[in-house]
Formats: structure tokens, sequence, C-alpha cells
């Protein structure tokens, strides 16, 4: 295995194993402002408690989103040396602001939050909790901003000694395909935060513990999640799709399995790429309906892999194939679960239908595999490109840092992210054994949320 390869594999270890923590932290610092915005439309204390003990889950999460994610900056210098030297002047702009002005702007007041609700008081404990939220979605932007900037350059110049040099900050804020991109991985982060809500909830009501906390768990997270499932859907997905149409007609093509052009192009469902015969073996499709969704018109045009050259197509053609059509299915998948949970709940059916309740809490790990297949639809897509159309990745790793070095370190990584692996497991099992109720007990409020939630 050459080094370029122990380099890639590397880089995607970490930032799959990194992102299954931001992506809940990030849908539930929106959680966390509702649970605590009726905390105080209501004078509710269950909500509170709510807010409490989902707190220290996000707190957890946000430890481990820190442990993880601090390597992958190091990575940048270490592992891909020549592409930071390159695009360090850009990219650079964008990451300081995440570490400056996000990073610590959710750490700090995450500390508030965790543990000064009583010197605080309602409104300013809100606050704390707004901020956390916007520390969180702000950070989510500046790293979507620049993987954007990898995906769809702007606002730069190339330099005689090879270098990029950011010529518009402006351009590179506001990218067209970081907003639909932000957007989508924004809702996509709602709708795992929700199903894991919704499922601890489902598991609550399912052991019959924490009864009133598993009602309010299942009911917001079913209707947040099917919220953020449709959004996700349309218009944030449609548009990024619309996106790749425009800017990567060729990495379009491989998603879909689409060898030659086609007029009426239809929207595969599934089948697998053939790539001796370059075909899509064992088909299920509907007709016309991928030139629809991609130029409105059912008879439009879309451009096959043929129609580019082949040291242009993604590296891995079966594996994005794939990727895209796991990331589509399992949203498909979301919103119909998510609506049946819904409509029983508005039917007041759910929390005695223990067959949807084991759905919902079944449910919990999709969410996790969809976003991760939607990354790696992203990465492997812009593939054979670390900056699309203007740096190939064959040229931008470390040529000092032999395979023998980076598997030795890959092998540490695997190492101790199984460690913490087990670690974040643990904790997380103890926050599930205390309960909701605990937070009641420590303030010594359990019977009047109990009450509380009764009335409810």
């Amino acid at each position: 295995m050459d080094a370029l390869t122990v380099h890639r594999l590397h880089f995607a270890f970490t930032a799959v194993f990194h992102y299954l923590f931001p992506q809940l932290t990030m849908g539930l610092a929106l959680l966390l402002v509702i649970l605590k915005t009726q905390a105080l439309r209501t004078g509710k204390e269950c909500y509170n408690h709510a807010a409490r003990f989902w707190g220290r889950i996000f707190g957890i999460n946000f430890a481990m989103g820190v442990v993880t994610g601090i390597p992958m900056e190091f990575q940048f210098g270490t592992n891909w040396a020549l592409f930071s030297r390159a695009s360090g002047g850009v990219i650079g702009q964008t990451l300081a602001m995440e570490g400056v002005f996000s990073f610590f702007l959710e750490s700090s007041f995450l500390g508030a939050f965790l543990f000064g609700e009583k010197r605080l008081g309602p409104r300013l404990h809100w606050l704390s909790a707004f901020l956390v939220f916007l520390g969180a979605w702000l950070s989510g932007f500046f790293i979507i901003a620049t993987n954007a900037w990898m995906q769809h350059p702007v606002g730069y110049q190339l330099l005689p000694d090879g270098r990029f040099a950011l010529t518009s900050f402006w351009a590179l804020l506001l990218n067209q395909w970081a907003w639909w991109q932000y957007l989508h991985t924004m809702t996509a982060s709602v709708v795992t935060a929700s199903v894991v809500m919704a499922a601890l909830g489902a598991f609550y009501l399912l052991t019959r513990q924490h009864l009133e906390y598993g009602r309010m768990f299942v009911a917001m997270g079913v209707t947040a999640g099917l919220i953020a499932s449709c959004l996700m859907v349309f218009p944030t997905g449609d548009a990024q799709g619309r996106n790749i149409a425009s800017n990567q007609p060729v990495t379009l093509a491989a998603m879909e399995g689409l060898f030659t052009d086609e007029r009426g192009a239809p929207l595969m469902l599934i089948g697998q790429p053939n790539m001796s015969e370059k075909k899509l073996d064992n088909a299920i499709y509907l007709p016309r309906v991928l030139s629809f969704l991609t130029f409105r018109r059912w008879k439009a045009e879309v451009k096959g892999l043929d129609a580019f050259p082949q040291d242009t197509w993604p590296d891995n053609v079966p594996l994005l194939y794939f990727a895209y059509h796991i990331m589509a299915g399992l949203g498909t998948i979301f919103v119909a679960v998510l609506a049946l949970a819904a409509y029983m709940l508005w039917r007041g059916r759910l929390y005695d239908t223990p067959l949807m309740l084991w759905a919902l809490m079944l449910l919990a790990p999709f969410p996790y595999i969809a976003t991760t297949a939607g990354w790696m639809t992203a990465e492997v897509g812009r593939q054979p490109w670390l900056v699309y159309g203007l740096m190939r990745t064959a040229v931008g790793s470390s040529v000092e840092v032999s395979a023998g070095n980076a598997m030795f370190t890959l092998i540490g990584f695997a190492g101790m992210y199984s460690m913490l692996a087990v670690l974040f497991l643990f904790l997380l099992y103890l926050e599930v054994q205390r309960g909701p109720e605990a937070a009641a007990d420590e303030h010594g409020a359990a019977g009047g949320s109990g009450s509380a939630l009764a009335a409810d």
C-alpha cells in the first residue's frame, strides 16, 4: 500500500470517527434552546430538568468531539503538508475563525449552561443555551465553508509559486456551495439529535422508567425529527444536488450510476455499477425523474460518465454510488417512519404502541450511518481533486512521511479511539441509567416536576 493511500485512510478514519460527536451536539444545541424556551414559556420545571439531562449528554459529546477533532487539524500539516502550503492562505481564514470565534464561544457558554444555572437565573440561563447553540452552528458553518471552497473554489488567485491567495473574503463566506451544504448538514444534525432523543424516550417507555420524561422525549424528538427530515430532503438536499449537477456533473453521473448521456434520465433506486462493462446491473429506476430533479424538465439531457475524460472520474465509482444511495435511502426511511410516528402521536396512540416504540428505538444508529454516507458522497465525489479542478489529491500529501510511518500512527489512532469509544459508551450508559429525574432530585424538585408533567 503506497503512502498516499495510507494518508487518505488515516484522514478518513479520524474524520469519520470525529463526526460521530459534532452531529449530535449541533442538533442537540437547538433542542436544548427549545427545552429552555418551553421552561420559560410554561414555567414548568420538567423542561429545565430535561434540559439539564440532555446538557450532560451534550457535554460528554462535546468533550469527545474536541479530543477527536484536534488531531485532524494537525493532520493538515503532518499528512497533507503540500496541500496546507498551497491552500493555507485561503482555508486558514475559516479554520482560524472556527477556533477563535465559534469553539471558544461554544465552550465558554457551555460551562455557564452546565454549572451556572442557579447563579444566572432563568433568563440568563436561557441566553447561555442560545449562545451554546450559536457557537455550535457558527462552528459548523466555518468548517463547511472550508470544505465548500475545496468543492467549489471561489475568491482566490493562483500565485506564481503555486500557492492560492484569498482575493475576496466575502466570496469565501458567501460561496453558493457553502450555504446549501451547510443547511443540509445542519438539518441532518437535527435529525440525528431528534432521533436519538426519541429513541431514548421510547426506551424509557418500553422499560417503564421515567415515563413522563419518556413521553416528552418521544413527542419532541418525533416532531423535530419529522420537520428536519423533510427539510433535509427538500429544499436543502434538492438544492445541493443541483449544485453538484451544475459544478461537478461527472460526480452526479457517478452518484447515479449513469455511464452514457441520456435524455429523460431515470432516477436509479437499486443497481450495482459494473465498471468493466460500464453499465448498471439489476437496475430498478423511475423513468425521467433524474432529468426533472436536476433540470426541472422531464426530457433534459444528463451527461453520463463517458462524456468526461476517465482521469477526471471519481476514484471509486461503486463506493460513491453506494454511499449516495445509502444516504438517500435512509433519508427517505426517516421521513416515512417519523411521519407515521407523528400521525400516531397526533391520534394519541404512540405511547401505547410497543411496535412503533421499538421502531423509534432501533432507528437510533441510522442517522449516524446516513451522515457518514453523506460525507463519503461529498468527499469521494470530489476525487481525484483536493481542490476541485485545481489541485489533485496525488500531489497534496506529505512526501517525506512514508507509508510505514503513516500506518503506524493510523494503528495508534485506532487503538486510542477504541478506548475513547469504550469510555464514551460507559459515560453515556451512566447518564441514561441516572435518567432525567436525577436532575430533578439534584434541585429538590422531583415531585414537583412529576406533577407538572402529569398536567402537561
